[in-house]
């Protein structure tokens, strides 16, 4: 009897509870539609990654448990989301189909109340935002094992659109099905990549199955919740849209999979002091000019390169175009100093972006 009416007192301290917190929720919900006319009035945009990123920050500081920092951060991302789209709605373009892990970036940036558009390329993402029917889009830019997206590199050198923000989405697989009993699967689905990076695991704990290829993660994950002999390799993203159960998480290789998403946009950022820098350039095709013109300058400033590639220009046979990531903002004088002088010695030289320099997932 003492056990039960203890356990009614706690139940009562909960809906109390939840009452204070869906008071706050109206409270923080006004301000926002406060802050919406102010930022109508000065032309900001209601997305702000270095805000949020310092929001963030102070969540991992405040928060004494019992719930995990990531738990907490996932509760005031939606938080944020749902604040967000009372200031003005946000459409974010990505690489579908619903289910892929570029819609797992972009869900996890943007929260489930902003309209998350799935489509079928890269090049139609650019245009969606350029023309200003998605506020922004979510692309990947390069994975730690497979590396660089080549046709977001050769994109991005061409748009006026700018970097806003980076994100890393740590790519797990995990074989999904109808019922969840390993037993039920024949054929396991997914993409080339997903397949290959799980192969190890498939080999040793699946050797008969038939292997099927898909057109994406998300096409499997849509197969395997129509047929019951079908499992997918897919994300557990994936498991929730389509509602499947999981037979076994993270059968991939390698726990270093991570792959580097940018959030394009027609946004700028003020300094957060951990910021990083991406440009694209090319320069004249001079004996040791790579070193003279480009190395040396960093060098002299103290300026830490996180990044450097190359790819064809396609616009004259053997001539590059340069893509790098570097730590410190646009707006720092040292930086700023910096690209003037890269300037003077480039054919062509092009700042993409700005911004807040990305969480890493823990392994």
């Amino acid at each position: 009897m003492g056990s039960s009416t203890n356990f009614d007192k706690l139940r009562k301290k909960i809906d109390s509870l939840d009452q204070e917190i869906l008071d706050l929720l109206a409270e923080r919900g006004n301000i926002a539609l406060e802050i919406r006319e102010l930022k109508a009035e000065n032309s900001v945009g209601v997305y702000d990654p270095v805000r949020e990123k310092l929001i963030e920050k102070k969540l991992k500081e405040l928060n004494s448990g019992p719930l995990a920092d990531d738990a907490v951060l996932r509760i005031f991302r939606e938080i944020i989301s749902a604040c967000r789209s009372l200031q003005q709605p946000t459409k974010i373009a990505y690489l579908g189909p619903e289910g892929s892990f570029s819609h797992q970036a972009a869900y996890n940036e943007f929260g489930g109340s902003s309209e998350l558009a799935p489509l079928g390329s890269f090049e139609e993402i650019f245009e969606e935002v350029e023309n200003g029917r998605a506020q922004f889009g979510v692309v990947p830019v390069e994975n730690s094992i497979e590396g660089s997206v080549g046709m977001v590199l050769d994109l991005l050198s061409k748009t006026h659109l700018g970097i806003a923000a980076e994100l890393f989405e740590k790519i797990n697989h995990f074989l999904l099905s109808k019922t969840g009993n390993i037993k039920d699967i024949k054929i396991i689905a997914s993409h080339p990549q997903a397949i290959a990076q799980c192969k190890g695991w498939l080999n040793k704990n699946m050797p008969n199955s038939e292997i099927l290829e898909t057109a994406s993660t998300a096409e499997a994950a849509r197969l395997a919740s129509k047929r019951k002999n079908v499992a997918a390799i897919a994300s557990e993203h994936a498991a929730s849209i389509y509602k499947l159960k999981v037979i076994q998480n993270n059968i991939e290789e390698s726990s270093l999979n991570t792959t580097r998403f940018f959030v394009i946009g027609d946004k700028t950022n003020q300094p957060t002091g951990d910021d990083r820098t991406s440009i694209v350039f090319s320069l004249k095709d001079k004996p040791g000019s790579l070193q003279k013109s480009f190395f040396q300058p960093f060098a002299d400033a103290k300026v830490n390169l996180t990044k450097i590639e190359s790819r064809p220009s396609k616009e004259r046979p053997w001539e590059y175009l340069f893509f790098v990531d570097f730590k410190g903002h646009g707006q720092d004088k040292v930086i700023k100093s910096l690209l003037k002088k890269l300037e003077k010695n480039c054919i062509f030289l092009k700042v993409l972006g700005s911004y807040p320099a990305g969480n890493l997932p823990s392994a």
